[in-house]
């Protein structure tokens, strides 16, 4: 059965965790002792009605305040596809906690409130889902019931969006009039909207196609780790675990070791559940070659005729993490990039990006908490990658503060070179 994963955002109260609650409720998808918990916690905080956020914002500070502070994840399936949410926060300040929970995401749900429309928080998320080159983009103007479920009020913050997404690199853009609370549009069609022709919310998550998401041209795979069983049955057993980062890989393929250049054939390929007749994403395998190579973690299988690039300078856009200090040229931190890791140097800091107005400041001297620039890295090795357009697997990368052991950046690579 198929897997979609898929990120929540929007500006705080616009009902991002009830609409999880009302997905997860509606789909029967919540045990009862679970309920009879949110019905009596809901009473406590006095609630008029069930508070079906409280399913998702499970820290109390989160419930205390009535904000979402970290990414929470939530797993229900249908008969038709499993899925796997990403319920990520509202406020500026925890733009990092957003981009970690959307950055494997195949669509993204942004929430609206009818009555304000579109407002600077909605901009930065449709701007951070295409950053992110998430294929889905799905606008859910919630709280219709509040606006009497009006159509042309519908109508005007749909084109206020579609006005601005012109601006990004959006492919796919659906807009979904309605109200969490009460279930219209959210899991069946909302009798309160005849005007509305379109698919409710969980119709659209079950038939949306992100087969074709993927990249199945390049063929990627970062070796993980290499087993040797060591045992008498398995003695000559050389394997090379990972997950395959692009294409597809079956046995009798010719194939190329990077960064030693040496060719070889795939001899088979296995699994947990035993030898398959081909591997692609997001499969994790272990393949078996031929020829007797050396290959350690952090080496690129590939096709000799399709290979990424290979260098020690990239372009990239990063997202700074760290509260504790800025970004700055000339800064040096650790990189781990798909599985390999290197040492790498901020050789330029070319532009911070306002997120809101889409405003490019040029040379800004650093990057703070949340805030968003394209660097120049030079690494002490060669990395295998490619544009981050292209493959979002192996052209993503984070940067590690080697003093401390934090991630202090995400980044998106955009090009090699100076």
């Amino acid at each position: 059965m198929e897997f979609l994963r898929f990120a929540t955002a929007g500006s705080v109260d616009d009902g991002k965790s009830t609409l999880i609650g009302r997905l997860l409720y509606d789909t029967k998808s919540i045990f009862q002792d679970q309920m009879e918990a949110i019905e009596a916690t809901s009473k406590q905080m006095g609630n008029e009605q069930v508070n079906l956020a409280l399913l998702t914002d499970g820290l109390r500070a989160e419930r205390e305040q009535g904000i979402t502070i970290d990414v929470a994840y939530r797993y229900f399936a249908t008969p038709k596809r499993k899925f796997i949410i990403a319920d990520t926060p509202g406020h500026t300040q925890y733009t990092r906690n957003m981009i970690t929970g959307a950055s494997t995401a195949d669509l993204a749900l942004v929430l609206i409130d009818a009555r304000h429309g579109v407002v600077e928080q909605s901009r930065r998320h449709a701007f951070l889902a295409s950053l992110l080159r998430i294929p889905h983009l799905v606008v859910c103007i919630n709280k219709m019931d509040l606006v009497d479920y009006d159509e042309k009020a519908f109508e005007t913050v749909k084109e206020e969006f579609r006005n601005f997404a012109m601006k990004l690199d959006v492919t796919d853009l659906t807009f979904i009039p309605m109200s969490a609370l009460h279930g219209d549009n959210v899991v069946d069609r909302s009798e309160n909207m005849p005007w509305y022709q379109g698919s409710p919310l969980l119709h659209h998550l079950e038939q949306v196609h992100i087969s074709s998401d993927r990249n199945h041209v390049d063929a990627r795979f970062p070796v993980q780790y290499v087993i040797r069983p060591q045992t008498n049955e398995h003695h000559d057993y050389r394997g090379y675990a990972g997950t395959v980062a692009g294409g597809v890989f079956k046995p009798g393929d010719e194939v190329v070791v990077l960064p030693s250049g040496f060719t070889s054939t795939v001899a088979s390929i296995d699994t947990f559940n035993g030898p398959v007749d081909e591997a692609f994403g997001p499969m994790s395998v272990t393949l078996r070659l031929t020829d007797d190579i050396d290959i350690s973690r952090g080496d690129m299988i590939c096709r000799p005729n399709n290979q990424p690039h290979a260098g020690q300078d990239l372009q990239a856009m990063v997202c700074w993490m760290s509260d504790t200090k800025p970004l700055t040229p000339r800064m040096k931190l650790a990189i781990k990039h798909t599985t390999r890791t290197a040492r790498v140097m901020v050789t330029d800091l070319q532009y911070q990006l306002d997120v809101n107005t889409l405003h490019r400041q040029m040379a800004p001297g650093s990057l703070g908490l949340n805030e968003i620039g394209r660097v120049t890295l030079r690494s002490t090795q060669p990395l295998f990658f490619d544009e981050y357009r292209r493959n979002r697997n192996t052209g993503s990368f984070v940067l590690i503060d080697e003093a401390s052991n934090d991630t202090v950046a995400a980044g998106m690579i955009v090009g090699s070179g100076v």
